[in-house]
């Protein structure tokens, strides 16, 4: 098992941390996993576990992990971050693996650098395009979005996971990749307690710029690599969308020059986390039509 190793390096204006895996190998793609609005990079080493002797990134955003504790206010940020930091890496055959807003963030960092080879996109949040731009901060007022009203202190990592374990859409992890995002998402304070490693305030605005970027069509339209979507259960009819339902347009897949659509209506958003060996699975498959490509 390759043991993930920290670094961080300075791209468009932030200090982004990374785990990085293997080494990098000329007859192989680097794999580069881009997490969700609240995660973190470490919620992949159940993947990257599996796919021991790859070169394997996984990036943690601004406001995330341990990268550099910024706000954004528009999601092109987050596109032109990946662009920056593939650059700064000087990497080359990336596949990229992102989910929810970090999928989000590389079609537009796909866009904007060459490097990457293929794209795997689960559940991008890509709403449709009449939404845009929405400033969602008019909805909430002067209020925060819910999500900085979260819960940030805890005794231990064992204290999070206990609490996290029957809510919302985490009873569905696998449970060691709940393990990790507990024992990953946190950060020691001088009093020996823990906070979260992504503030709430800082979720909360990543939330309410989420229609913040009409440009991700413009990027999607422009982005000439094989793309794979792998989209979630539709909202309920009734109640409307919720974190549990896709927020992936279902045009988006015919955006891309060459675009295909996996859709998963039994499984909700959390599609890493809930279905990871299948997920597995997939990036093989994109590392054989990788090697296939480069047959002669």
């Amino acid at each position: 098992m390759y043991q993930p190793e920290l670094k961080k390096i300075r791209a468009n204006g932030a200090e982004l941390a990374y785990f990085e895996r293997g080494s990098r190998d000329e007859e192989l793609p680097t794999l580069l996993f881009v997490h969700a609005t609240g995660f973190h990079g470490r919620v992949w080493d159940y993947h990257a576990n599996a796919l021991g002797g790859h070169h394997i990134i996984a990036l943690e955003q601004r406001g995330h992990g341990r990268s550099e504790n910024l706000s954004v206010d528009h999601w092109r940020t987050f596109g032109e971050d990946q662009a920056a930091f593939v650059d700064a890496l000087d990497l080359s055959d990336v596949i990229g693996i992102g989910h929810s807003m970090g999928a989000h963030g590389m079609i537009d960092g796909a866009a904007k650098s060459g490097r990457f080879a293929r794209l795997l996109l689960l559940d991008p949040t890509v709403s449709d395009p009449d939404q845009y731009p929405g400033d969602l901060k008019a909805f909430f007022g002067d209020e925060l979005h819910p999500a900085a009203k979260r819960r940030n202190s805890f005794s231990s990592p064992e204290d999070m996971r206990s609490r996290m374990a029957d809510k919302s859409s985490f009873p569905l992890f696998h449970p060691d990749i709940l393990t990790d995002y507990c024992r990953y998402g946190l950060e020691q304070v001088e009093s020996g307690s823990y906070r979260l490693a992504c503030p709430p305030e800082v979720e909360a605005h990543v939330y309410m710029a989420a229609r913040s970027n009409d440009g991700v069509f413009e990027s999607a339209a422009s982005v000439d690599i094989p793309v794979t979507i792998v989209r979630a259960m539709e909202p309920n009819p009734v109640t409307g969308p919720d974190f549990s339902s896709s927020p992936t347009w279902p045009g988006l897949v015919n955006l891309f020059k060459q675009g295909r659509e996996l859709h998963w209506p039994d499984c909700t958003h959390f599609i890493p986390m809930q279905r990871p060996d299948e997920v597995i699975n997939l990036i093989r498959g994109e590392i054989s039509a990788w090697q296939d490509d480069r047959q002669p």
